[in-house]
């Protein structure tokens, strides 16, 4: 009744992983190891620093984005919180993991956002893609990662990427876009270029858009640590798929929690930024 469709497209699939491993597996390794010399420095900075030394170094931050000195105060009892789970070697390798993730989504995504913004056919273009990668379930692009990658930390940061990036690359796009016309009017009456207009209107009118979707990437690039363990990645999710694979509740609960506590202190540091940033153009302005 239904014509066999479906083993084409995989045995195509497979075909074409086979053959990039085949013809271009040098290049993949060479990529792989430039990411490992990024991502393996920041790891063993953040193991080998005393934990005080990180707990002064996340209220600073957090002083420095909100400048209140409460929520300084709560998210380092928060991290020290982590400490007294017993994780704090696993947070600090997720977070190395998620700084380098959220970096490259960043470097990807704001510039791929602009192009979208400022290109209707580039916009209509990637949408689609951009709907795939929000929906299609993680596992399935995991599998050829790790494939090109091999098992471990570079296939979990790729598919976090992949993952997480889609929320940045929209809200700027979002943001770009609702600037006002007559704003981008007045602008170009005054003789400024489009680089001009860029850099100095469109971008900064957009910041609140794109700090909430640098936002959103942070939170989805958490969310992807558990799936990430499965592959070798380690971490706060190495923990929970212990507990999963042990049917130990208790474990699993203690990740949980310390996956919740990064969350909060990332949404808190990155939305105190971006809200400083507002206060700080509406004094300009």
């Amino acid at each position: 009744m239904f014509p066999d469709i479906g083993q084409p497209i995989a045995d195509a699939v497979n075909a074409g992983v086979r053959w990039l491993v085949v013809n271009y597996g040098g290049a993949f390794e060479s990529f792989a190891n430039a990411l490992l010399s990024i991502l393996v420095p920041i790891e063993q900075a953040l193991r080998a620093a005393p934990p005080w030394l990180v707990l002064l170094a996340v209220g600073a931050i957090a002083f420095a984005a909100s400048r209140k000195i409460v929520l300084a105060v709560v998210l380092m009892v928060l991290m020290w919180l982590i400490g007294g789970l017993g994780l704090w070697e696993q947070a600090m390798q997720t977070v190395a993991i998620v700084l380098v993730s959220v970096a490259l989504a960043i470097l990807l995504g704001i510039p791929t956002g602009i192009l979208t913004a400022r290109s209707d056919i580039a916009r209509a273009i990637l949408n689609p893609l951009l709907d795939l990668m929000q929906t299609i379930p993680s596992f399935v692009y995991l599998i050829p990662a790790a494939m090109l990658f091999g098992l471990g930390k570079v296939p979990a940061i790729l598919a976090t990427i992949v993952y997480a990036t889609p929320p940045l690359i929209r809200l700027t796009d979002l943001g770009i876009r609702e600037v006002g016309k007559s704003v981008m009017e007045a602008s170009r009456a005054f003789g400024a270029t489009y680089r001009q207009m860029l850099t100095g209107v469109q971008i900064p009118l957009a910041l609140p858009s794109i700090m909430q979707g640098i936002n959103q990437t942070i939170i989805m690039a958490l969310s992807m640590v558990v799936i990430a363990s499965m592959i070798g990645a380690r971490g706060i999710g190495e923990t929970v798929l212990i507990g999963l694979q042990r049917n130990d509740a208790g474990t699993g609960l203690l990740g949980g929690l310390a996956i919740v506590i990064l969350a909060i202190v990332f949404d808190r540091i990155s939305q105190s930024f971006g809200q400083r940033l507002q206060s700080y153009r509406a004094a300009r302005g």
